[in-house]
């Protein structure tokens, strides 16, 4: 963690210790954009996950990141619609390798919804 960064965690820290339902801190603007981001993501109704800073996690890990249960991701993995890579006897998932698959789903998902949706149309059974 950048020395500036550290500065700001202490700073909202210290902050926060106020008890007040409002806070006011000055921030690098690095901290401030950040911040904004998560904001505006929960503001949306975006559910909000702050990992470790791994590139890679378990499968429990990447259950509880994705939303499923353990054996649904290693049913992707054996499909190979999740890589991974064996740590002596424990599987690792990039979680870049995440990303790409919720990415691709994304995808898939907003095709799927519009073709309905065109089918739809053309039944006449949306007004």
């Amino acid at each position: 963690m950048s020395t500036l960064l550290a500065e700001d965690a202490q700073a909202l820290e210290r902050s926060l210790e106020t008890g007040s339902a409002r806070v006011e801190v000055t921030l690098s603007r690095e901290a401030a954009e950040f911040l904004a981001q998560i904001a505006r993501a929960k503001a949306e109704g975006q559910e909000v996950v702050i990992t470790r800073g791994f590139d890679e996690v378990s499968p429990t890990e990447a259950a509880a990141l994705l939303g499923m249960s353990r054996p649904q991701v290693r049913k992707l993995m054996d499909r190979g619609l999740l890589p991974y890579r064996m740590v002596g006897t424990h599987h690792r998932i990039p979680v870049s390798g995440m990303k790409e698959y919720v990415a691709a789903q994304r995808k898939r998902r907003d095709a799927a919804l519009a073709e309905l949706a065109a089918l739809q149309n053309d039944l006449g059974l949306v007004e």
